[in-house]
């Protein structure tokens, strides 16, 4: 069961390859399998394991990781894979097993949660036991899939997972299946084996399959027949080694378009050697997310490298968000933990940032994401040799920002996604980018056409389309289509009798995402509109599960027409835990019931 391999790595063949580092009779294992290795340690010189590293979160790599839990050995787990460790209960409740269109092998998962410790630091070198590992995001065989580095002896070994399986070869291609029709996964491991072997690792260490002597000739051949693989699906070839060398397009010469990003980012560069960045959700990105969990979204820096190497940029100072959209943010937190960057944001999209789980909004980041600095709408920022001013700019949602700034004698906006661009026929066309969900008001596109006819820009920059020259015909034609829009809606609508505007409610209950403990009180506040034209009595009762209490039961108070009031509430939940229970909002105005029209999600743990 157990073999030596040189620098001092000892190999247990188990569900999958469990590999034993050990020093001083302490053992770090990289993955776990069914975790019979606990009982055969004395044979690899080791007395107790201190950590466990995973590289994936497929049952053959960690099915066994309750007795490591058991043994008080901390588990270390990659970061976008967690909940499929510690909250995959939730993950099994909530993934669809009917007329399902995601093929990621995600239910390939523990059938029981597990306690990890914490996850591994991408970009980062953390020292377990007595070790120091470097961490590498290796999408592929999934999307949260890391390879570990490690010095030992003098050589440099990586252990890769199920990346590769030897010599040109991969463990499963049914794996690298995301979307429907799909082949996602064989892209990004391309990538993947082209990133780690700039590491130029002596040794590679797969999960399945012997001990890789000469990973560059491995690499390469692995890369041809997935390469071929992938080309044999398209049209045409995709140059996935242009896609990571050369990333950016210049739109000016300060000016850059990251092309591999999902919710595209734009650089700024300053003579100073430093970049700006607007927006930085999903770098290097091959496909569409297939889900709405974790595992399915992954920020990663693989475009930075180009940024230092073909315009000598030293640090990714600030990054500014648009709106508060996970594929325009999903990058801040690493930005900041790897790189240092600063975070600016206004002040709307920094209170959603910071606490999203207050918020029934889509699109919204799993974490909170704090700001560095809070930027005022209509206050210049000075940044360097540039100016930036903020502007509001609803219609899209709510709670986004026109960023304007003057580069190379360009005035630019950075509209975020405002517009969407649509091909038909070689014909381009604009469509306002409407989601109600996202706060919408009726007069929003009017206001962000006008915003435009005042700025003046002679460049737009958005998140997902072709940067667009401006001229009066274009923002002629915005102003008309949003005037448009608006004037539909006021047609369609009962607003002179009922007026809940474009959203069509008038009540909303914060926060949307609630957390206690049971027996342990919880303060919700409750927003509503009088959507009359005079003053009218506005009541809001709770409605809570079976057993709880809410203090006050219900609240009313005299609103103007047109008005809105907050109420406050405090629940309490029973002893008996439970997962997103139901609360709600009978609202009602004047002599006029609207029912239950907000409710919220209660998790008691």
């Amino acid at each position: 069961m157990g073999q030596a391999l040189p620098g001092g790595v000892h190999l247990f063949e188990d569900t999958c390859n469990v590999y034993v580092l050990v020093r001083d009779g302490a053992a770090v294992l990289i993955d776990f399998g069914s975790g019979d290795v606990l009982d055969h340690l004395d044979r690899f010189g080791a007395e107790v394991v201190t950590d466990v590293l995973i590289t994936h979160h497929h049952r053959d790599q960690c099915q066994g990781l309750a007795r490591a839990v058991a043994a008080g050995i901390r588990i270390w787990v990659p970061p976008t894979e967690r909940d499929l460790f510690d909250k995959v209960d939730e993950h099994w409740q909530a993934r669809p097993v009917f007329n399902y269109y995601d093929l990621r092998q995600d239910r390939f998962s523990l059938l029981e949660p597990v306690e990890v410790t914490g996850v591994v630091p991408e970009y980062r070198t953390r020292r377990f036991g007595g070790f120091d590992v470097l961490t590498l995001p290796t999408p592929g065989h999934t999307l949260g899939s890391v390879s570990y580095l490690v010095e030992l002896g003098g050589r440099r070994v990586a252990f890769t997972g199920d990346l590769v399986y030897g010599h040109g070869k991969v463990w499963s291609l049914a794996a690298t299946q995301r979307s429907y029709s799909g082949v996602e996964g064989v892209q990004n491991t391309v990538l993947s084996l082209y990133q780690l072997a700039e590491h130029e690792p002596d040794l590679v260490l797969p999960s399945h399959g012997p001990a890789v002597e000469d990973p560059a000739a491995a690499f390469e051949l692995t890369e041809q027949r997935l390469l071929a693989f992938s080309d044999s699906r398209r049209d045409k070839p995709w140059d996935l080694r242009d896609w990571l060398d050369r990333p950016y397009e210049e739109i000016t010469p300060h000016l850059l378009r990251n092309r591999t990003s999902f919710g595209t980012t734009y650089v700024l560069l300053s003579e100073t050697g430093n970049a700006l960045l607007i927006d930085y959700g999903y770098d290097m990105c091959v496909g569409w997310p297939v889900g709405d969990d974790r595992s399915s979204r992954r920020p990663m820096l693989s475009s930075l490298p180009a940024l230092r190497k073909d315009f000598g940029v030293r640090r990714v100072e600030v990054a500014v968000a648009t709106h508060y959209h996970d594929d325009h943010v999903a990058g801040f937190n690493l930005l900041r933990e790897v790189e240092g960057t600063e975070i600016w944001c206004e002040r709307s999209v920094a209170e959603i940032l910071a606490d999203p789980a207050r918020y029934d909004l889509p699109c919204l980041w799993y974490d909170p994401i704090a700001t560095d600095r809070v930027v005022e709408v209509g206050v210049p920022q000075r940044w360097h040799e540039y100016e930036l001013t903020l502007h509001p700019l609803p219609g899209h949602t709510l709670y986004a920002v026109a960023i304007a700034f003057e580069v190379d004698g360009e005035r630019v906006i950075a509209t975020g996604d405002q517009q969407t661009t649509l091909w038909e026929e070689g014909e381009r066309s604009e469509l306002l980018n409407l989601q109600y969900k996202n706060r919408f008001r009726i007069d929003d596109f009017i206001a962000s056409a006008k915003l435009y006819r005042e700025l003046r820009p002679d460049l737009i920059i958005s998140g997902h389309w072709a940067p667009r020259r401006v001229d009066d015909a274009y923002l002629d034609m915005l102003l008309v289509k949003a005037e448009e829009l608006a004037d539909l809606h006021r047609d369609l609508l009962p607003l002179s009798d009922v007026d809940f505007g474009a959203e069509g409610v008038g009540a909303w209950i914060r926060p949307y995402q609630g957390r206690t403990a049971p027996g342990e009180p919880l303060e919700v506040r409750v927003e509503v509109l009088n959507p009359f034209h005079g003053r009218e009595d506005v009541t809001v009762r709770m409605v809570v599960p079976q057993g709880w209490t809410c203090s006050p039961p219900s609240c009313s108070a005299k609103v103007p027409g047109g008005a809105g009031t907050t109420f406050t509430f405090t629940i309490t939940p029973t002893r008996d835990g439970v997962r997103r229970a139901r609360i709600a909002a009978d609202f009602t105005v004047g002599t006029r019931r609207f029912g239950q029209q907000a409710e919220a999600l209660v998790d008691v743990r």
